[in-house]
């Protein structure tokens, strides 16, 4: 198999035009009727379908852990089953593992070696709060992309990244102060990006401004909660990998659940190139 290395896939989608990513958020309360079957690998073949109907048009997928952990052993099946399909029948396709990891360093190399080698992600989500220290074995992943929450997308954010700290002569939000630090010092191996919540669009456009054009921007909220797509395109440029969940696999609650979510990834797919070329630019080339 052909090594997959995040940098050369994710560029490889943008020059495609390709800026959507299909959030594998299978709540198992929610897949329709017509797929389960009891104790097996009913939420697989869900996510089978999705991806199926879906992978032409999008950039990647990004299944959260904690609806596939909260099954036991069945859900961790399903989920290494699941990457092992994406590769398969879409090799060109991103997996991020939305897991939002990090602990001190001797403990990150079991969450690296659980997303990495046992799953087989492209990328992770983590978080930055026990600093560049802590976090350096991931980091130090050179081919896999490591996407630092920075602005997240809950009405709550504000109580801790909204505050300010001091930089120099100056008072900045504590999310631009993460965005800086990455982009200045822990990109070192060029495979870091941000996640910045579609809620917060001007906060988008800051932290765009901080990071510059090239560094992806994982921009989840867009859909279900209500993030507005035109307002992210304008604040966030370029090189966004733009994700959509339940406003995707549960489109439909029936039999059709795969070709709705392909309509809804369609119509996604779209709005977003019409909006990126209406704003002068794409997620390519400018």
């Amino acid at each position: 198999m052909p090594e997959r290395i995040f940098r050369e896939m994710i560029q490889a989608k943008f020059n495609e035009r390709k800026s959507v990513c299909v959030g594998l958020d299978a709540d198992s309360d929610k897949i329709p009727e017509a797929i389960k079957k009891g104790e097996d690998l009913g939420m697989a073949r869900f996510n089978f379908a999705i991806v199926n109907a879906t992978s032409d048009l999008v950039c990647a997928y990004k299944p959260n852990i904690a609806f596939y952990e909260s099954l036991g052993a069945f859900g961790i099946v399903s989920l290494k089953a699941t990457v092992g399909y994406i590769k398969t029948v879409a090799p060109d396709v991103l997996i991020i593992g939305d897991m939002k990891r990090a602990d001190i360093g001797n403990t990150n190399l079991g969450y690296i070696k659980a997303a990495f080698e046992y799953f087989g992600f492209d990328a992770i989500t983590v978080h930055p709060y026990l600093g560049r220290e802590a976090l350096q074995p991931f980091l130090d992943q050179k081919d896999k992309g490591i996407f630092v929450l920075c602005r997240t997308s809950n009405k709550g954010a504000k109580e801790f990244q909204d505050l300010k700290v001091v930089v120099g002569d100056r008072y900045i939000p504590l999310y631009q102060y993460v965005a800086h630090r990455v982009a200045a010092d822990w990109n070192q191996n060029n495979n870091c990006g941000l996640v910045v919540g579609a809620t917060y669009p001007e906060e988008l456009a800051q932290v765009r401004a901080v990071v510059g054009d090239d560094m992806p921007i994982l921009v989840p909220a867009i859909g279900a909660q209500g993030g507005d797509l035109e307002k992210t395109i304008k604040a966030g440029k370029k090189n966004m990998i733009i994700n959509a969940s339940r406003s995707i696999i549960f489109a439909s609650s029936g039999s059709d659940f795969a070709e709705a979510a392909r309509r809804e990834t369609l119509k996604l797919h779209e709005a977003i190139n019409g909006y990126s070329t209406k704003g002068g630019e794409n997620n390519g080339e400018k």
